[in-house]
């Protein structure tokens, strides 16, 4: 995948749609993409978190493992697809975290993959740029946090 393609993906998706188009080629090159199988982790809960997800092609079950004494298991907080984003959203506040959740890929997938802390980087010479990013940041954190408590809700 060349930058152009990885351009496109970028714009489309839900976090970075609408941003200028010289800003998401500056974004473009911080990224790379990988592949993964069907069944294959994108990242596990507790990996130390550094990156952030975009996914290019294929699905994605989000999930959380619960230990609840004598039920334990997995809980499937939301499924993501094509433009979903996912991943260490910490980095774009300049703290690192272990992770919260898993992301099993449900068939063939393709990420477009970004370290956060070059994206902060970004963002913090660009003010515009990064008051944009949080903007959507705010809305990707309220519509995970929605999809947590549904989630919680089936238990």
């Amino acid at each position: 995948m060349d930058y152009p393609e990885i351009g496109t993906i970028l714009e489309r998706c839900e976090f970075f749609k609408g941003l200028e188009k010289s800003e998401i080629e500056k974004i473009a090159k911080l990224c790379e993409v990988k592949s993964f199988d069907t069944g294959e982790y994108v990242f596990q809960q507790h990996d130390f978190g550094q990156h952030i997800y975009i996914i290019a092609e294929g699905r994605i079950f989000l999930e959380r493992l619960r230990d609840l004494g004598e039920r334990k298991g997995k809980v499937v907080i939301d499924v993501l697809g094509k433009g979903r984003v996912m991943g260490c959203w910490s980095t774009l506040l300049g703290e690192s975290h272990f992770l919260m959740s898993s992301a099993t890929c449900e068939k063939p997938t393709k990420v477009v993959v970004i370290k956060g802390s070059d994206l902060r980087e970004m963002m913090l010479s660009n003010i515009d740029l990064g008051f944009n990013i949080l903007e959507r940041f705010c809305f990707l954190l309220r519509d995970r946090i929605q999809a947590a408590y549904g989630a919680l809700e089936k238990i």
